[in-house]
């Protein structure tokens, strides 16, 4: 693939939609500029072969014949699209207050449109999406959940590196818990979160989601008034590390007595 210079990779403003893209040829990137959004789509990789010792490692090229769309990421994405240019319709007078709040052109702290997208997606889809027809989504999605973690729905944002996941993560509590405040007999939302880590690391940066901390996201980005933070205040939010979930021995029993006393049934040693 022959080596493509770009004197200005960027072509878009993060706090606005994007407007234009790079094309991809059969050769790779190219440096010629596509007046609109680029869809959501993921390349393609290729396995190689595994060699002995070694990881099973994939490669691709990154060229427009490797390139799968995302179908149906691309046509929610339209969707919320169309609600967020008809003025946010069929949400609780909670959820448009915030969507005013975080969308306001004199905002000092703007937000990234990825994270203002990312969670104006979890809105449609709790608050309007079967409103507009658009019942698809979930059925989709409780499919997709059944066949991967049968008894466990799931909705996920991929978002890149860098793009403010943890400011995505304040903005989708704060929704929840003060919908739930104002109308405590609405399922849809709710006022405790259980936020499970990777690490000790990653748990103790986390602590800005609690709206107690001195360094709390939701004063330090600006994403919610004072009233509002206090109201926040009564939510139950509970940040642990995965570890907290793995089972532990119990009782002083060899290794040997407890095969022997198992026999493959669950054990009776680990809680």
């Amino acid at each position: 693939m022959p080596d493509i210079v770009i004197e200005n990779p960027i072509l878009n403003s993060p706090f606005r939609e994007p407007r234009r893209h790079f094309r991809f040829s059969d050769k790779g990137i190219t440096d010629e500029i596509i007046e609109r959004r680029r869809v959501s789509a993921y390349f393609i990789p290729i396995a190689q072969p595994r060699k002995k010792g070694k990881q099973l490692s994939f490669e691709t090229e990154w060229t427009k014949d490797r390139i799968k769309e995302n179908d149906e990421i691309n046509r929610i994405r339209s969707r919320v699209a169309l609600w967020r240019e008809g003025g946010y319709a069929g949400v609780t007078k909670t959820t448009r207050s915030l969507l005013e709040y975080w969308t306001n052109p004199e905002r000092e702290k703007k937000l990234f449109f990825c994270q203002v997208e990312a969670v104006e997606t979890a809105i449609y889809l709790a608050e309007a999406a079967k409103k507009f027809g658009d019942t698809w989504i979930e059925n989709m999605l409780q499919e997709a959940a059944a066949d991967a973690n049968p008894g466990l729905f799931r909705v996920a944002f991929k978002m890149a590196t860098g793009s403010g996941k943890t400011v995505v993560m304040a903005m989708l509590i704060a929704w929840q818990a003060l919908n739930k405040f104002a109308n405590p007999q609405d399922a849809r939302f709710s006022d405790t979160f259980l936020i499970v880590t990777p690490g000790i690391t990653i748990r103790d940066r986390l602590r800005v989601l609690l709206p107690n901390d001195p360094q709390n996201y939701y004063r330090q980005r600006d994403l919610l008034p004072q009233e509002w933070l206090d109201e926040l205040n009564k939510a139950n939010i509970l940040i642990t590390n995965f570890h907290t979930f793995l089972f532990r021995e119990k009782g002083n029993v060899s290794r040997l007595n407890k095969q022997i006393l198992t026999q493959g049934r669950p054990s009776p040693f680990t809680e």
